[in-house]
C-alpha cells in the first residue's frame, strides 16, 4: 500500500492570502445579492425621501438647490456605515466558526483583516457608484474640476476605510450580531444624523449647532460638497472644522486609522485565540 504524501505547503505570502479572503467575501455577496441593499436601495430611498419629500422645505446656499448639496450627506452617511456592516460580517464569521476555521491554515493571521477591509471598501464603493448614478438621474452634477472630483472620492474612499476599523473593533468585541446591531444602531444614527447631512447647521440651536460642527462627518461632507461645487460659501461663523473642512477630513481619517486599527487587531487576536 502506497503512503499518501503530505502536501507541499507554499509560503503565498499577506497580499495573496488576503485577495482569496477577499474573493471568498465577494463569492458570498454574489450568493447573496441582498447583502448590497444598504449599498443601493437603503442609500436611494433616503435620496427620494428628503429630495422630493423633504427637500422642499430645507433651505440651503447651494447654488443649484437642494438636491445638489443633498448628494454628499448621503454618501457621508454610506460610507459611515461601513463600519456597521463589517461589524456584523465580521462578527457572523466569528460566531459561525469561519474564523477558527481559516486560521487553522497555513495562512498569515492578519489576512483575515486585511481581506475582510479590502471586500468592505469595495463594498462601500459600490454604495458610492449607485449613489452618483441616482443623482445624475436626479440631477445633481459635479461644478468642481476633474481633479477635486477624484479628491472628494479619494475623502469618501479614507473615511470608509477608518470607519472599516472600527467595525472590526466592535466586531471583534461584541458577542453577537444582535449586540452588534444594537450597538451600532444606537450610535452611528445619532451620530450621521447630528451633522449637517440632511440639513444645515446654521439654524439649528447654538449648543446643537456646535456638536454638530465639530462631528467629524460634518468636516467630511462639507469637504465633498465644496470640492464638487455644490455648496456656497460656510458661514462666517461657522466653527474651524467647516472653515478648513478637508484638512479636517484627513486628520480625522488619519487620526481614527492609527489608533483604531491596532486595537481592532489586539482585540480580534484576543478573541479568537479564547
Amino acid at each position: 500500500m502506497t503512503a499518501l504524501e503530505r502536501p507541499e505547503i507554499r509560503d503565498t505570502g499577506l497580499l495573496r492570502q488576503s485577495l482569496v479572503i477577499v474573493r471568498r467575501n465577494l463569492i458570498h455577496i454574489k450568493r447573496m445579492p441582498e447583502m448590497l441593499m444598504d449599498v443601493t436601495i437603503q442609500p436611494v430611498m433616503f435620496v427620494m425621501l428628503f429630495a422630493f419629500v423633504f427637500g422642499g422645505s430645507i433651505a440651503t446656499n447651494a447654488p443649484a438647490g437642494y438636491r445638489e448639496w443633498l448628494l454628499a450627506g448621503i454618501m457621508g452617511q454610506t460610507v459611515a456605515f461601513a463600519s456597521f456592516i463589517v461589524a456584523v460580517g465580521l462578527t457572523a464569521d466569528i460566531e459561525k466558526g469561519i474564523v477558527d476555521r481559516m486560521r487553522s491554515l497555513p495562512i498569515n493571521p492578519a489576512a483575515v483583516l486585511v481581506g475582510r477591509s479590502i471586500s468592505s471598501l469595495m463594498h462601500s464603493s459600490i454604495g458610492i457608484v449607485v449613489m452618483s448614478l441616482t443623482g445624475l438621474v436626479i440631477g445633481w452634477r459635479i461644478r468642481g474640476s476633474l481633479a477635486e472630483a477624484v479628491l472628494a472620492y479619494l475623502l469618501l474612499l479614507l473615511w470608509g476605510f477608518a470607519m472599516i476599523w472600527i467595525g472590526i473593533w466592535v466586531g471583534s468585541k461584541m458577542r453577537s450580531v444582535e449586540a452588534v446591531n444594537g450597538v451600532m444602531f444606537t450610535t452611528m444614527f445619532p451620530i450621521t444624523f447630528l451633522a449637517n447631512t440632511f440639513a444645515p447647521t446654521e439654524n439649528m440651536p447654538s449648543w446643537l449647532r456646535t456638536i454638530a460642527e465639530w462631528n467629524p462627518i460634518s468636516a467630511l461632507v462639507q469637504a465633498v460638497r465644496e470640492l464638487w461645487g455644490n455648496a456656497g460659501p460656510v458661514a462666517d461663523d461657522a466653527s474651524l472644522p467647516l472653515q478648513h473642512p478637508v484638512l479636517t477630513t484627513l486628520i480625522w481619517t488619519v487620526g481614527l486609522t492609527v489608533v483604531v486599527a491596532p486595537l481592532a487587531i489586539r482585540t480580534f487576536r484576543k478573541r479568537t485565540q479564547d
